[in-house]
């Protein structure tokens, strides 16, 4: 059954029933309230069959007492939740089939009644409709969100590099330091590798979807110096972001804050 069938034999079947139990009385239509739908599928009448009434969708109220009680657009039933401040007998609009599904306009929906909903008002705006491309949320290659920084220190300071990586699935993110041989090619350690003061640690968030890797180095050495590259892959793509971290001997930083006290004098 099509979603405008639905509709239309929801909306008969609850004025019938309103007229049956003679709850209703005379229709004066300049009495009624306006209303403004999301979209004009979710525009009906009431239960009275005479003033028109928005359908509510996904998370909204359901319910109610009267003609003008609240009900759910097609593809949605009423749940009954216990909530402060909300109205006796009411509910909340739920969509029958559960989970995430990813559209054809590459984003992913919380639910095929929020893509329904989604597509209405596309179509309206003239972009035309979306369908559901698979169950499951879109498939997201790795974006980095937060790139590794600057950073200048002393030897023995601790310093860290850290990344943000959005992608679904989860990334792997790993993290190398860029050198150079002696021909001058581009060579890629793997951290932490062999080095006693350096480790990496990788956890999810600060957001959904999100993972964070961090290089730690403690104590700093002169040797640390250079460029350090954040590498994140999943089955969709990979890429990655460079930092670099400066360092000057702290021997000659005492050296420097000695002559300069000097000239003071």
């Amino acid at each position: 059954m099509t979603s405008s069938v639905f509709l239309v034999v929801l909306c008969l079947s609850l004025w019938l029933g309103a007229r049956v139990r003679g709850d209703c009385g005379p229709c004066a239509p300049d009495s009624c309230p306006p209303v403004a739908c999301q979209v004009p599928e979710l525009l009906v009448k009431d239960g009275c069959g005479c003033c028109p009434q928005c359908l509510s969708v996904e998370g909204e109220e359901c319910g109610g007492r009267g003609e003008r009680r609240a009900r759910c657009a097609a593809g949605l039933v009423c749940v009954s939740q216990p909530r402060t401040g909300g109205t006796e007998g009411t509910g909340l609009c739920v969509c029958e089939e559960d989970g995430a599904v990813c559209g054809s306009d590459g984003r992913s929906h919380r639910s095929i009644c929020a893509l329904h909903l989604r597509s209405w008002a596309e179509a309206h705006a003239g972009r035309g409709g979306i369908h559901k491309v698979h169950d499951g949320e879109c498939k997201l290659a790795p974006v980095i969100t937060l790139a590794p920084k600057r950073i200048h220190n002393i030897t023995g300071a601790q310093v860290y590099l850290s990344c943000e990586v959005k992608a679904v699935p989860t990334p792997v993110i790993t993290w190398r330091k860029v050198t150079e041989s002696p021909k001058g090619t581009k060579l890629l350690e793997d951290l932490p590798g062999d080095r006693v003061n350096v480790a990496v640690q990788i956890r999810g968030g600060p957001s959904r979807h999100e993972s964070t890797g961090w290089v730690l180095i403690n104590p700093l050495m002169k040797e640390d110096e250079g460029i350090y590259q954040c590498h994140a892959t999943n089955m969709v793509g990979e890429t990655h972001a460079e930092g670099t971290i400066k360092v000057v001997e702290q021997l000659k930083v005492k050296r420097s804050h000695h002559r300069t006290s000097e000239n003071k004098k």
